[in-house]
């Protein structure tokens, strides 16, 4: 009994410790999805109002939004890009790391022009503006370079594969198309000939053997013919020539017995 009872709290224990992993991974995955609904919303609140800045802002103000802008476009496609090839392409993985560390470099430049746009002096920022453009044009360029070099990686790809189905199409088009291309005429003619040229050999054939074949040789072979006649073909009824099974014995060819008498011979005068 008190086996029974460790059984049944050992089994309520590990279903209530599987219940429990359960809800926290259902927890974690619905905290992961609305974390990244909140990462998308506030980076589409972000792209929204640094557009507006851009169009309505003009002066430094306007162009810190545009160098953002462009800064974060840049970096989410050949994110984006990368991310998808990787899936396909296990060489894009080192690209994936370089890119991770240009990532660094781009969220420190975009955190420096966040802090310059709450900055007062706008002289300052004005004479900064160069020196923040030219770190973006390298970021970016770098960006671009990965981004259009795993766009050609995958286009090649698609290409050589595409070349390679081709010629397997080609191949077997003109395997489908191989037929024999000989005349009409030929082919009838040559089916024709078949049969009498046969015909011919057999005629030849029997005609050799009728002329060679001797007198008691042909008497043996309609012998032969005549006893598989009969194998094949019994008869319905008696035969008279067919001698009985049982012939009855001589009786001068029967054995004498001391208790026998001798036969009575008849005589003739």
């Amino acid at each position: 009994m008190e086996a029974v009872i460790a059984i049944v709290g050992l089994l309520f224990v590990l279903f209530v410790a599987a219940g429990v992993f359960v809800t926290v991974k259902a927890v974690q995955a619905a905290k992961r999805g609305v974390d990244r609904g909140m990462a998308q919303a506030r980076r589409t609140v972000e792209d929204t109002s640094l557009r507006a800045r851009r169009l309505t802002q003009p002066g430094v103000a306007g162009e810190l939004a545009q160098l953002r802008l462009s800064l974060r476009t840049s970096m989410r496609a050949t994110q984006d890009v990368l991310h998808a090839g990787a899936a396909d392409d296990a060489s894009l993985k080192e690209a994936l790391g370089l890119f991770e560390r240009l990532s660094a470099h781009g969220h420190e430049l975009d955190d420096e022009l966040k802090r310059l746009e709450r900055e007062p002096d706008r002289g300052s920022v004005a004479a900064r503006l160069p020196e923040l453009r030219e770190r973006l044009e390298r970021i970016t360029h770098s960006a671009e370079s990965l981004r259009w070099a795993a766009r050609d990686r995958a286009r090649q790809f698609a290409d050589d594969d595409l070349a390679a189905l081709n010629e397997q199409i080609d191949m077997e088009a003109g395997a489908l198309r191989h037929w024999s291309k000989e005349p009409l005429e030929d082919r009838i003619k040559a089916s024709g000939e078949a049969p009498g040229s046969a015909h011919a050999a057999g005629t030849a054939e029997g005609g050799t053997s009728r002329s060679g074949a001797s007198g008691p040789a042909s008497a043996a072979g309609s012998a032969d013919g005549t006893a598989g006649g009969e194998a094949v073909r019994k008869p319905w009824g008696p035969v008279e020539d067919e001698t009985p099974a049982i012939t009855a014995r001589d009786p001068r060819t029967q054995p004498s017995y001391p208790w026998q008498k001798a036969p009575r011979t008849e005589r003739t005068t």
